[in-house]
């Protein structure tokens, strides 16, 4: 027998799993404030995601973690994409931006997977996209205050713009190729991926684990490893799974898009950073324009649930 859906519960796990993927920006900005780069933070994060996600679906569903070759590839590029190199540019982001910023960049992907679908797989979509596009656009004017001269690193705009691109693909993967495996066992294997290719990229055998030893803001930086891997990983994951069974995968991301706001109240708090009017007023048509688009298009009975279309991968 199916659960009744209880919305108010699915309300409380979404904002709940927002709120520690928000706090996690300013968790790995400490930590990074240690020396620890971009690669070494994404290949440490998965890796430790990897293997809790791992263990908890081998305990509850080990029949799940089968795939087959056809599968492969598609995990492969999920993992990629969504797991490693979404969260790198993040990281590459907030280290030269204000966390909220680099978040608001990267919430612009909802609006280029709506105008995917109309341009490219030729979807229908309602008039209000382009309200949101515009929107969207407006936005990040404000944010950049591009009016002025502009103050925002450019390496750091690249990498959270380009986070967005990434985290585009991932949803249209996970719209499209892997769409039929439970969110479990697709977690651990996208964490695997990413953790593999960060020990391309950056061998975990190299690391200097001595800065995990450093304290920054009188917290140790194990601790604030630990914290990434469960809390801005693997709780917040298994918390927005949960709430699909309570309501629409819509709804879903729109009580997401407390995520930037959470944060940027977070990194002001313990780092001190903080949005000037402009930004604020550009971040809140940012938000207002992701709404719009995710609301855009035209659902028709045969396109598949969007089951991991919900929240960054940061």
């Amino acid at each position: 027998m199916t659960p009744q859906p209880r919305p108010a519960t699915g309300v409380a796990m979404v904002l709940a799993g927002s709120a520690l993927f928000a706090v996690n920006g300013t968790v790995a900005k400490l930590a990074a404030g240690t020396g620890i780069d971009a690669p070494q933070l994404t290949t440490l994060r998965a890796g430790g995601a990897a293997l809790g996600l791992f263990a908890l679906a081998l305990a509850f569903r080990p029949s799940r973690l089968r795939i087959t070759r056809r599968e492969v590839p598609v995990l492969v590029a999920y993992g990629l994409a969504g797991f490693f190199f979404v969260p790198m540019l993040y990281f590459v982001g907030i280290g030269r931006l204000p966390v909220g910023i680099s978040l608001l960049f990267e919430y612009t992907a909802p609006v280029l997977v709506a105008l995917w679908a109309r341009f490219v797989q030729g979807h229908m979509v309602r008039p209000r996209l382009w309200v949101g596009l515009a929107a969207s656009l407006g936005g990040l004017a404000c944010v950049a205050e591009i009016w002025g001269e502009l103050r925002l690193d450019a390496v750091g705009v690249a990498a959270a713009l380009g986070a967005a691109v990434l985290l585009a693909v991932y949803y249209l993967l996970s719209a499209r190729g892997v769409a039929s495996r439970d969110t479990l066992s697709l977690t651990a294997y996208a964490f695997a991926v990413s953790a593999l290719a960060g020990s391309v990229v950056r061998p975990w055998w190299d690391f200097d684990f001595a800065r995990t030893t450093v304290t920054t803001h009188g917290v140790p930086v194990w601790l604030l490893l630990i914290y990434v891997v469960v809390g801005g990983s693997i709780a917040p994951y298994l918390l927005l799974a949960a709430a699909m069974r309570h309501l629409p995968p819509t709804s879903v991301g729109i009580i997401g898009m407390s995520e930037p706001v959470i944060a940027t109240a977070v990194a002001w708090l313990v780092l001190h950073e903080h949005l000037n009017t402009a930004q604020i007023c550009g971040g809140a048509l940012i938000l207002a324009g992701v709404a719009l688009a995710e609301t855009a298009r035209v659902q028709t009975k045969a396109a598949p649930r969007r089951p991991e279309t919900v929240g960054a991968p940061n």
